[in-house]
């Protein structure tokens, strides 16, 4: 038995801690930095999500995590030049890696919730990616393995203290796992669904619209697999190899997809050009241009281009953008995913995920009124597949 003793649990009042495996030896290395109880919670979580994806897909991945959920998670899809500005690495010194790229999209699906994230790679962390999270906000990394210069990097990170664990590739638990609340222990066999197998979602397709392309069965496994390690209720949108909106932890699933709706038109919207033009003072931190972009994107926008209040941010006054230019660039966007990690009761949240540009769904099905959510799909030309899996995660 190994025991790795931490500074404290959840929270600092919260000792002694410790995490600890009944036989041989913890399947992680600490390389650098002391990682916390939720540290190893989103990194142990952040590794399962990357390595199915890269099974399923057979590209690089990663994930960004937050309080054992996913923040974002995506493969190694090359960026273009807008989304390389959004997501603020078009001025790295040197060209992205494929696992930079997926840590980059991962990143950048909701950079607000991803601020002080746990990353994770499926792949050895090169130079390129270190120098990515060097940059960026963050607790710490787990990946199978660090090239000496990307380790030299991460060790500088906050003076030492960043968090670095080598994760063993070879290491399989056991098929029974156990969690204790209350002084009472709950025990259940592992969830080893896999989520790979294209019948999976071609076998059931219940709607009119049953073409599902080859881009939008590999978004719609990104979809599932990463509900499979988001607190439920869940709800992921995806486009183009990531995550674009995660609702996570909701008590109901109207809400999960309004949540996810709105990050993921918010990630749209981030490309408009208008937004792109934003004229910001130079030394702006990314940070706070995350959250100004955020700002003049939402309810706060006439507080943000108030007398007095924009100069902080913007070298001239930009000009608003208007609710019917957001709608009218929402409305062009097409080809989005849709994952639940049950089934969807009504078609409200067809109804809802339809303003996001939803064109293909994949959901359990099982509901009482799965009648209601078809037809809903089929007044919007939606292709939604019932797989028959709950992927609840608690």
């Amino acid at each position: 038995m190994e025991t790795l003793s931490l500074k404290y649990g959840c929270n600092p009042n919260q000792q002694p801690a410790s995490v600890s495996i009944a036989e041989g030896k913890l399947p992680f290395e600490v390389l650098c930095g002391r990682p916390g109880y939720i540290n190893l919670l989103d990194a142990l979580n952040a590794w399962q999500l990357v390595r199915e994806l890269r099974a399923a897909t057979g590209l690089p991945a990663a994930a960004s995590f937050k309080h054992v959920s996913p923040a974002g998670a995506a493969v190694a899809l090359p960026l273009d030049e807008t989304l390389s500005r959004i997501y603020f690495v078009d001025d790295l010194p040197q060209p992205l890696s494929p696992i930079a790229t997926a840590y980059a999209r991962a990143r950048g699906a909701d950079r607000m919730s991803s601020y002080g994230d746990f990353a994770a790679l499926s792949d050895t962390c090169d130079l390129a990616t270190a120098l990515l999270l060097k940059r960026e906000v963050s607790d710490g990394v787990i990946a199978p393995d660090f090239t000496p210069e990307a380790l030299d990097v991460l060790r500088a990170k906050r003076k030492g203290t960043y968090c670095v664990i080598k994760m063993d590739t070879a290491y399989r638990p056991a098929p029974v796992e156990h969690k204790e609340v209350f002084g009472i222990t709950f025990e259940q066999g592992r969830n080893e669904i896999d989520l790979a197998d294209d019948m999976l979602y071609t076998r059931n397709i219940p709607t009119r619209a049953k073409d599902i392309p080859a881009d939008a069965l590999r978004d719609l496994k990104i979809a599932l697999i990463t509900l499979k390690y988001t607190q439920s209720n869940s709800v992921c949108y995806t486009k183009g190899g990531q995550a674009i909106g995660i609702g996570a932890g909701q008590q109901s699933r109207i809400h999960c997809t309004r949540l996810a709706g709105d990050k993921a038109d918010l990630w749209h919207l981030r490309q408009h050009p208008q937004v792109l033009a934003l004229p910001f003072r130079p030394g702006i931190r990314r940070a706070d241009r995350d959250n100004t972009i955020d700002l003049y994107l939402g309810r706060e926008a006439d507080d943000v281009l108030a007398d007095g209040a924009w100069q902080q941010f913007f070298t001239e006054k930009p000009r608003p953008l208007s609710e019917a230019d957001k709608r009218e660039w929402l409305a062009r966007q097409t080809g989005v995913c849709l994952g639940s990690d049950a089934f969807f009761p009504f078609g409200d949240n067809i109804e809802r995920a339809r303003k996001s540009g939803v064109s293909y769904v994949a959901q359990a099905g099982g509901s009482v009124r799965d009648d209601h959510v078809i037809t809903t799909c089929d007044k919007y030309g939606i292709a939604m597949a019932f797989t028959g899996i709950r992927l609840f995660h608690h």
